[in-house]
């Protein structure tokens, strides 16, 4: 055969490692923008997290179809063909900004207008905080098919991402050789985690620019990075997206359906995992596939190996598909820092010591030959460190701002501005000269403001209900800014140990089920991972998060997102979530340990018993490499 780039194992590793991060930027792209997409639109959080679940929807019955037909069919065919449509996915995401008006925020001061500076106006009528005309446009049919429009863009995207994973990961499998392999996934998975971490790099930055900066406006814009009201450019970044899902496609056209078997470093390997691929697989219809997809479905669930690590992956998921929605939102709130500034905390502290941990995993399970009991008692140490680590970031947070009338809740309405009539949908927060935030200037009963030769306003004065006086455009914010130091540190090292464990588990998962089964058990895994975690997992976070609102926002008589939390409880029900998660895969572990080492015990009581699982030590001689052995393991 003509030696080319294209009948590489290490030229698809190094293809299919770029596709993923292509595709998995759109992912963390995704989650970045996931709240300003929210407040861009008046979502609530379980909305929001209903969106960043959508596009598990797509594939959460493909996957299984698709992966049990994974050597059956040209696997490198089908992962272009994804990746050409979530390439056409991506730039649909996209199309909400360019099919809707401009971004209207409440209490916007322009030089030319009468009457919205939204300060105290008590000897007249308040102007209405919404024209007509605005709130029609709300009202528009284009406005109002915006939020299915998203859903169908991360449909697209779900369907797109079926065969691009468990095709990789089995192809790969396939034509590597037995000790290889091990490395080779954890260099995907190491570079496919580099794809969020870039995703939300690119998010701080694209969210830096105002979302209508390609928009021509009569009037400039008053906001900055740390207004409440601010919208970034959210969809930017699916346009560039677009554009590397596009080219990464394009090499899977020249990749052969079965690639030469790469030579190992052992001879006597080499013929063994030949021998394992001579028998090929037959072709089935699709009746066929149906009538024994129940009983295969089965005989994968019935290995206790499998279910365990699957389990706890779920946990591991769940875990990962909350945090990774809604962390950022959860750092900009709790330490009371830009949109921009999270992404980049997010992307540049947590997500690359999740990728160190993945490579150290893999490289510690080659370097160590570990078996399938061996793996499992590396998974356990791991998740339990994880634990520890995990805990204490329930402490370290502190107390919503002072808002009158808001919070704390025993706080009265501030009765000295009754006779200001301010709008109820009114959201400008300023911070009084004594520390206590109002929701608008007019909540604070100012009647004047100070304003620099671009009508931007500097500081409002003569405000009746703070004491001195004088109020700035500003939130007040938390107090913990300095706590956001440790907490990052604490949450790297969470990060750091639960994906430990990650390649170790994909190991334990090829080598538990028949080699004629692998691609369907990828399959079955990443459904459940769908159906158990990816779907759910962000709306559950989500609704968490809605029941610690004390304060929605309102908008043309209609109820959008919140716009103040209460601080402790979000703290304590979205980090307590984490730990639930963290705990539930540790005991998975833990007791997938405890059973093959009660396994191995009773083996080592009968002669001649070779405990299950075990995988077996290449490097050993032949006598402990036998055939015969290897099917053991497949069984």
């Amino acid at each position: 055969m003509r030696r080319n780039l294209f009948n590489s194992i290490k030229f698809f590793v190094f293809c299919h490692s770029l596709l993923q991060l292509s595709q998995l930027l759109v992912s963390g792209y995704m989650k970045s923008s996931i709240s300003t997409i929210e407040r861009r639109y008046g979502l609530s959080s379980q909305m929001s997290g209903l969106l960043a679940s959508f596009n598990e929807v797509g594939n959460t019955v493909l996957i299984v179809f698709v992966s049990f037909f994974g050597s059956r069919v040209h696997r490198p065919r089908f992962i272009g063909g994804g990746a050409l449509l979530a390439s056409v996915a991506s730039l649909l995401m996209a199309m909400p900004h360019f099919l809707s008006g401009a971004y209207e925020y409440t209490d916007r001061v322009s030089s030319s207008s009468e009457n919205t500076s939204g300060l105290c106006q008590s000897e007249s009528s308040m102007a209405p905080m919404w024209s007509n005309q605005s709130c029609s446009k709300q009202e528009s049919p284009a406005h109002q098919g915006i939020y299915p429009l998203l859903l169908l863009a991360q449909l697209l995207l779900g369907v797109a991402s079926v065969p691009i994973q468990p095709f990789g990961i089995s192809y790969i499998d396939d034509f590597a050789s037995r000790k290889n392999s091990p490395l080779y996934l954890g260099i995907l998975l190491a570079v496919t985690s580099i794809g969020p971490a870039l995703g939300f790099l690119t998010g701080s930055f694209m969210l830096r620019l105002f979302v209508d900066f390609n928009k021509p406006s009569k009037d400039k814009i008053q906001l900055d990075h740390r207004d409440l009201r601010w919208v970034g450019a959210w969809w930017l970044g699916f346009l560039v997206a677009s554009c590397l899902l596009f080219l990464t496609s394009l090499p899977y056209l020249f990749f052969p359906r079965n690639l030469p078997k790469e030579v190992a470093a052992s001879g006597l390997e080499s013929r063994q995992d030949d021998k394992q691929q001579m028998n090929p697989i037959k072709e089935v219809t699709l009746l066929q596939f149906l009538k024994s997809f129940p009983q295969i479905l089965l005989r994968t669930l019935r290995c206790s190996v499998y279910l365990l690590v699957v389990l706890a992956q779920v946990n591991l998921a769940a875990l990962l598909a909350g945090l990774a929605t809604f962390m950022a939102k959860f750092i900009e709130r709790q330490f009371n820092q830009t949109v921009s500034f999270s992404n980049v905390m997010i992307g540049g502290v947590g997500i690359p010591l999740a990728v160190l941990g993945t490579v150290l995993g893999g490289a510690l399970m080659r370097r160590m030959n570990l078996s399938v009991g061996g793996a499992s008692r590396l998974c356990s140490v791991a998740v339990v460190l994880c634990v520890v680590t995990a805990l204490p970031l329930l402490l370290i947070g502190c107390s919503t701002q002072t808002v009158a009338g808001i919070f704390p809740p025993s706080t009265d309405p501030a009765l000295c501005s009754i006779g200001c009539q301010c709008s109820p949908e009114a959201f400008n927060p300023v911070c009084g000269s004594d520390g206590v935030e109002f929701r608008s200037p007019c909540h604070a009963g100012c009647v004047s403001m100070e304003t620099d030769n671009s009508h931007k306003v500097l500081n409002y004065t003569q405000c009746v209900c703070v004491g001195g006086g004088s109020a700035s455009p500003r939130t007040c914010g938390s107090s913990c800014s300095h706590m956001l130091l440790p907490f990052m540190l604490l949450l790297g090292l969470t990060s750091f140990m639960a994906s430990f464990s990650q390649t170790p588990s994909y190991m334990m998962i090829l080598r538990s089920v028949p080699a004629e089964d692998k691609s369907f058990a990828v399959g079955v895994q990443y459904m459940l991972f769908r159906v158990l975690a990816f779907m759910p997992g962000p709306v559950l976070y989500g609704s968490v998060i809605d029941t610690t609102c004390i304060l929605w926002g309102w908008k043309c008589g209609r109820k959008t997102s919140c716009l103040y939390y209460n601080l402790d409880m979000f703290r304590q029900r979205f980090l307590g979530l984490m730990a639930f998660f963290v705990c539930g895969a540790s005991l998975c572990f833990l007791l997938l340990a405890f059973i093959l080492r009660k396994q191995a015990g009773r083996c080592n009581e009968a002669s001649g018993c070779r405990p299950p699982y075990e995988l077996v030590n290449q490097q050993k001689g032949p006598e402990k490499s036998s055939s015969k052995e290897l099917k053991g393991v497949a069984t």
